[in-house]
């Protein structure tokens, strides 16, 4: 064999591997993480080792982005990571811990005032955990859908998610960009419905994981090929056409696991024929810097900074 076909045929393998882990890298992450959150429930410290396969998951999605990019800009230092950490350690990681514990205590309260044998809502226990966990994806994606639709197509609920859509590109870190508000009005919505059903604590901790993990890999950097899990799931693709600047493509596609809701209320928004732009943001300024951001939107001044644009039909979408 010569020099050239092996080089031909290197490069034919190349081409082959990279193809293999556009396909393969959105759900292996998916599949890593879950079984990541499989092994931690079963230790004696969840939460730590949670934390522990987080960081791991997104340590993958990092080296993902830098071997296979969607959008080589993107990869440029746009000078707000210090925030976007900031934003999701203390303001959404505190508000989900803040979640976290009072499901907790929910649950001590529901087995110490319920007989043993009885139930404290309609949730159907006896089936196997992981129906359970499929019906608290499409339970909690209900409330989800509504809080994040609400914060686009209402004015008083944007100023607080404008902060999310004010990224200039997409990657991992910016994920957990959220403000307060923000957060606490999405867990309410979603969280409330399953304990009124009276859904059982180990369901909240496998919706919590797998909106979590998804969210990772709906704002990665990675050029993955989702097919028919488009239909299916939230995906990159779908997130990508979320963040559009242009209303009509923005304000589309607001499910956060899967796009059930999407479907049925007629915001689904997938077309086929062109790329989702990688031109993103919003018309709106936010205030550089973490505490001016999440008191922005309390202020009169800020909120016209976010709000100002909104009368132009090119208006970004959240």
């Amino acid at each position: 064999m010569t020099f050239r076909a092996m080089a031909a045929r290197l490069a034919r393998c190349r081409s082959l591997a990279r193809e293999a882990l556009r396909v393969l890298a959105w759900p292996a992450i998916l599949c890593a993480g879950l079984a990541g959150t499989d092994a931690a429930l079963a230790t004696a410290s969840p939460m730590f080792w949670f934390n522990l396969v987080y960081l791991g998951v997104v340590l993958l999605i990092l080296a993902c982005e830098r071997v296979l990019p969607y959008e080589r800009a993107w990869q440029a230092d746009d000078g707000e990571m210090r925030d976007d950490l900031a934003h999701t350690l203390f303001t959404k990681g505190v508000a989900q811990l803040g979640a976290y514990l009072a499901t907790l205590a929910g649950a001590a309260s529901a087995i110490a005032l319920q007989p043993a044998a009885s139930q404290a809502g309609p949730w159907p226990v006896q089936w196997p955990m992981a129906l359970q966990v499929v019906l608290g994806l499409v339970v909690a994606e209900l409330g989800l859908y509504v809080a994040h639709r609400a914060a686009h197509e209402w004015r008083p609920l944007w100023r607080f998610h404008a902060l999310h859509h004010s990224v200039r590109r997409l990657w991992v870190v910016n994920t957990g960009r959220f403000h307060i508000v923000d957060t606490l009005m999405k867990i309410a919505c979603s969280q409330t419905p399953l304990l009124l059903l009276g859904a059982p604590l180990r369901v909240f901790l496998w919706v919590s994981a797998t909106t979590a993990f998804i969210g990772l890999l709906t704002h990665c950097n990675v050029d993955v090929r989702t097919g028919f899990l488009d239909r299916i799931f939230s995906t990159p693709p779908l997130h990508r056409w979320h963040h559009s600047k242009r209303l009509p493509e923005g304000n589309r596609n607001y499910g956060e696991n899967v796009v059930l809701w999407d479907r049925l209320f007629g915001t689904y928004h997938h077309p086929r024929d062109r790329r989702p732009p990688v031109d993103i943001g919003i018309s709106g300024r936010i205030h550089d810097g973490f505490l001016r951001q999440l008191w922005q939107p309390f202020s009169a001044r800020g909120a016209r900074d976010i709000m100002e644009p909104a009368a132009n039909a090119e208006r970004p979408a959240a």
